[in-house]
């Protein structure tokens, strides 16, 4: 399941990445949204609903600018073998600061999320919230932990961090979804990077565009 506005032109590769990992898929095609960012909760509630309605058991959320671990592929069919209980697998969201390097200093070490999703127990629908987690639209989920890394591309460039934490300051300026805000994301002062390991990486290779891949706001508002 995904959505697509600004990243429209990432969808093929994204394709070409969850192609062995599922039976079909279902997009939100967004690019006749509201505003400079669309009401998520609603985008993601539907992409659930209709995997469902579709007959899909189980779901695997993704955006055009991730890529999930190709190694993933020899595991999904054994994690997604329950059909009769409620979990929510996470990953280990991997912030790329290159094609092959991703930043673990801090908090950037230890993110995850929940992505591959079951629909035995129907679909919830949470309540407000600018960017909440998928696997809060699962009722009763029992969150595992996966040893498989999500790839983020759309923190390698520099000018996409700093658009990156203008969009959330502008969306958020109390920081009502995030009490450590979003200037942090524009910050690389300490990074520290790790390769991708042998073995452990994701296909199709990125080709970086340099292009903002969202919309673009004040970028002169303080940030680092």
């Amino acid at each position: 399941m995904f959505s697509f506005r600004y990243d429209a032109h990432l969808v093929p590769a994204l394709l070409a990445n969850i192609d062995p990992l599922t039976d079909g898929w279902v997009a939100y095609d967004d690019s006749a949204g509201e505003g400079l960012f669309s009401d998520e909760v609603h985008r993601r509630t539907a992409l659930l609903n209709a995997a469902r309605d579709a007959g899909a058991r189980w779901a695997l959320a993704i955006d055009p600018d991730e890529r999930f671990e190709s190694g993933l592929a020899a595991e999904i069919g054994r994690l997604t073998a329950p059909d009769d209980t409620s979990h929510a697998y996470t990953f280990a969201v991997r912030e790329l600061y290159s094609t092959d390097h991703y930043r673990v200093d801090g908090v950037w070490g230890r993110k995850r999320q929940a992505r591959l999703l079951s629909l035995a127990k129907g679909v919830a629908t949470p309540i407000g919230g600018l960017h909440l987690s998928w696997g809060s639209s699962i009722p009763n989920a029992q969150v595992l932990d996966t040893p498989f890394n999500l790839y983020h591309l759309k923190m390698i460039t520099p000018e996409r961090r700093m658009a990156r934490a203008a969009l959330y300051e502008h969306l958020d300026p109390e920081h009502r979804m995030q009490s450590i805000g979003y200037t942090y994301l524009a910050d690389s002062a300490g990074a520290e990077l790790e390769p991708i390991a042998k073995g452990r990486g994701y296909h199709p290779p990125h080709q970086e565009d340099g292009g903002l891949w969202m919309p673009r706001v004040d970028l002169n508002s303080g940030l680092p």
